[in-house]
C-alpha cells in the first residue's frame, strides 16, 4: 500500500501531514483502498466504529439524521479529505452518517490495529490525537452551524 506517490499526498494534502514519514508508513501497514457506489453508506450514527477514512477520489456527505425526514448535511467532503473520529475514542460509535455522494474511492485504516500502534507508541498516539481533535472541532464547528441554519431560516429576527 506504500507507494511514494501516496505517502507524498498524505503529507501535503491531508490532515495527516502532521505525521512523519515513519508514522505515516505505520498507518498505511493497516489501509486498504475500498469504492462506494453513489448513495453507497460508509457508516451510520451509533453504528460501531473501528476505521477512518481518506477520500482518494468522489465526494462524500457527513449528515446529523432527523428523527423524521432527512438528515442535516453537515459537510461535503472532497479527495484528500479524512473521515471519522469515532474510532479512537470510547464508546468507539459513529457521531455522524456518511454517504457517497459520487462514486467514491477511499483509504480505509484499521483503528483497531492502529489503537494497537498507539498502545506502543505514545507519541504516534499522541500526534494521532492532535489530528483527530482538530478534525472533530471543525466537523462539529459545521454541524452546530448547519443546524442553526436549518432552525432559523432566512428572514427570522
Amino acid at each position: 500500500m506504500q507507494t511514494p506517490a501516496l505517502l507524498h499526498d498524505l503529507q501535503s494534502r491531508t490532515l495527516l501531514s502532521a505525521l512523519d514519514v515513519e508514522q505515516l508508513k505505520r498507518l498505511l501497514a493497516h489501509a486498504r483502498k475500498v469504492q462506494l457506489a453513489p448513495d453507497g453508506v460508509l457508516f451510520l450514527q451509533d453504528q460501531a466504529a473501528d476505521s477512518f477514512y481518506v477520500v482518494l477520489e468522489g465526494r462524500v456527505k457527513i449528515c446529523v439524521p432527523a428523527i423524521n425526514g432527512p438528515g442535516i448535511e453537515v459537510q461535503t467532503l472532497e479527495p484528500w479529505d479524512v473521515i471519522g473520529w469515532s474510532w479512537l475514542i470510547p464508546p468507539y460509535c459513529w457521531a455522524f452518517e456518511a454517504k457517497a455522494l459520487t462514486p467514491v474511492r477511499l483509504l480505509l485504516f484499521d483503528g483497531k490495529a492502529i489503537l494497537q500502534e498507539c498502545e506502543q507508541d505514545p507519541a504516534l498516539g499522541y500526534a494521532l490525537m492532535k489530528i483527530f481533535a482538530t478534525l472533530m472541532s471543525k466537523r462539529l464547528r459545521a454541524a452546530r452551524l448547519r443546524m442553526m441554519e436549518s432552525w432559523a431560516p432566512p428572514g427570522w429576527a
